[in-house]
């Protein structure tokens, strides 16, 4: 059975401002999330399921969806702030969903068989899909995470947020810490804490950048976690419920297991206005050294 490939777009539209102002960092006019699933069907995925808001539908079908259509099966669902369990209500001034934990529920009727998920618009590369989807074309029960070197994950023009990971000898996660204020220091990184003291990280530390490999008991976690989020924090305006959170809470309580897949791919994404240039300039490159077409797309 192949896998299906889960994209996290909820957040398009208000990120970019627009649909219409998604960026073009291909020759051709293609965005990121086009090379993201070119790669993905190069890899073996066999569906592709989008998440998204319920008031951008039109249009993300229009501009984003349609094109892919002719080469897998595409299907839709809906990330809502008013999506919540039973005896639960959306706070007076909240306006945000509860992010990615969230986000990844919403595709619970959709979804039968091993998946992956990653974000609409952080490009990934190609080994770092084939990887995945080898892995979960074996069936095994065990959840897997691509791992990305630090280095190959930073922008120049400002700091990030960055999921350090902490393993075990034989490859699997033992934690994923969310770090933020993480910045350029030579060859290596370091971040700032609260206390405005300066902490360092060592360049090749492998950080989670939002790709995983799900079997679909995923869901029955995520129901269970979300239950309890909302008890601590269901009136709070902008606490969010994250993937990263609950794949912790599952492998340090010991319910599941999750395989670090280790990519030498370099991630890109447009943290800043000014991190675009790179994202072209390094897509140019990939085409010149014959990793991508031209044009992605006929």
């Amino acid at each position: 059975m192949k896998p299906t490939l889960l994209i996290l777009a909820a957040g398009m539209g208000s990120r970019y401002g627009g649909l219409k102002q998604i960026d073009p960092v291909g020759p051709n006019g293609e965005t990121i999330i086009d090379y993201s699933i070119h790669d993905a069907l190069r890899a073996g995925f066999g569906k592709l399921v989008f998440v998204i808001r319920k008031d951008i539908e039109q249009p993300f079908k229009e501009i984003v969806g349609a094109r892919f259509e002719q080469y897998a099966a595409v299907e839709y669902v809906f990330q809502q702030l008013d999506d919540l369990p039973p005896g639960f209500a959306v706070p007076p001034h909240r306006q945000k969903p509860w992010g990615t934990g969230q986000a990844i529920l919403a595709a619970a009727n959709t979804i039968d068989e091993p998946f992956a998920v990653i974000n609409a618009d952080d490009f990934y590369g190609a080994n770092s899909f084939k990887q995945l989807a080898a892995r979960l074309q074996t069936g095994e029960p065990d959840y897997a995470m691509v791992g990305f070197v630090l280095r190959n994950t930073l922008s120049e023009f400002g700091s990030v947020a960055r999921g350090v990971c902490r393993m075990t000898s034989d490859g699997y996660l033992q934690t994923v810490t969310e770090v933020i204020g993480i910045q350029v220091d030579g060859t290596d990184a370091k971040y700032t804490d609260n206390a405005k003291k300066d902490h360092p990280l060592a360049g090749d530390t492998i950080v989670s950048m939002n790709f995983w490999g799900f079997s679909p008991s995923l869901f029955g976690h995520l129901r269970t976690q979300f239950v309890e989020f909302l008890q601590q924090h269901g009136r709070e305006e902008k606490s969010e419920f994250y993937i990263p959170v609950v794949v912790n809470t599952l492998v340090e309580t010991g319910r599941e297991r999750c395989n670090v897949l280790r990519s030498p791919d370099s991630w890109f994404g447009v943290t800043y206005r000014a991190d675009r240039p790179r994202v072209v300039e390094s897509i140019r490159a990939l085409i010149a050294r014959g990793e991508y077409p031209e044009k992605l797309w006929p």
